[in-house]
């Protein structure tokens, strides 16, 4: 089937009370990976692809990959530009097949943050690609983190139904205290429901949660016994992401959970195999490492059987 509106998987997942992964890609194992795993679980699955990753793969290269996977697989795939910055790369992806973009300008005042994000909305509408936005700084809050120093951090909910009526954008990612990486939390995970609850209820639209990996202990300690250093590292726990889930996620972002399996899984070879250098060993591992942790989350997040 053609690639699928990522508008489409996430409205039914806003009225089906479920998330839908989107996975980062930087390569054919990566995407294999992930697609394997939403045909076993019948899951809808959204393809990410950040800037980073189309400056080192080519945007031919990762489209061309994922419209060879929606046509042979029969689950819904869509592809999505994740944190668009940079106004002529999302140009690029509307133009190049991408059913979805995030334009991040939440580094921004929220009037300039309006005006970025409803440019891009009224270009991507008019050629049928769906919008994500941000609002909030997503770069994690402590324990010790005074009350007005979070806030100033965290998304506001008024404006964030403000936002939306201004600009007519597709998704929301509202920032409710996770970050980007592996080490996400020096204490307790902490998200603020209550803002995420209020979110929902002035929008009403889906929401989309960034930085949140689950940072699963036996990669990690996969990780480590073959030499990587990621002492430390700590995502977002299952009962904590199910209860954002319940409260309105309907889009969760995972990178990280995708490398850190992808380096457990070539160091385990490259360790206990020292005259192995044939890539499909070295890679293969890693590929049903990686279409593990991806199948684990899908049933986490409840879209398995939903496609």
């Amino acid at each position: 089937m053609p690639i699928a509106s990522t508008k489409e998987i996430l409205d039914d997942a806003n009225r089906n009370y479920y998330a839908v992964g989107a996975f980062n890609i930087n390569n054919m194992e990566i995407l294999q990976a992930i697609v394997e795993a939403a045909e076993e679980e019948k899951s809808p699955v959204i393809i990410a692809t950040s800037e980073g990753a189309i400056k080192y793969a080519g945007i031919d290269y990762l489209h061309n990959l994922v419209r060879t996977a929606a046509d042979r697989y029969k689950v819904p795939i869509s592809l999505h530009l994740d944190h668009g910055k940079d106004f002529s790369v999302i140009l690029q992806c509307i133009r190049n097949g991408f059913t979805s973009v995030m334009i991040d300008a939440s580094a921004y005042p929220f009037e300039e943050n309006v005006r970025r994000t409803k440019e891009i909305v009224d270009i991507a509408h008019s050629v049928g690609v769906s919008v994500e936005a941000e609002l909030g700084k997503l770069s994690g809050v402590e324990d010790n983190v005074s009350v007005s120093a979070r806030d100033a951090i965290l998304v506001n909910p008024e404006e964030a139904k403000k936002f939306v009526e201004l600009t007519g954008v597709d998704f929301l990612a509202p920032a409710i205290g996770t970050s980007h990486g592996a080490f996400k939390f020096k204490g307790a995970a902490k998200l603020d429901m209550g803002r995420l609850k209020k979110v929902k209820e002035y929008t009403g639209m889906p929401l989309v949660l960034h930085g949140a990996s689950g940072v699963p202990r036996h990669i990690v300690e996969k990780v480590e016994k073959f030499g990587g250093d990621v002492k430390g590292a700590k995502g977002v726990p299952t009962d904590v992401l199910q209860n954002a889930i319940k409260l309105g996620i309907n889009k969760v972002n995972t990178d990280t959970d995708i490398r850190l399996a992808f380096t457990g899984a070539v160091r385990e070879v490259l360790s206990t195999k020292e005259s192995e250098f044939d890539p499909r060993k070295i890679l293969g591992p890693a590929r049903e490492l990686m279409k593990q942790v991806v199948i684990e989350r899908m049933r986490d997040f409840g879209s398995s059987g939903k496609a």
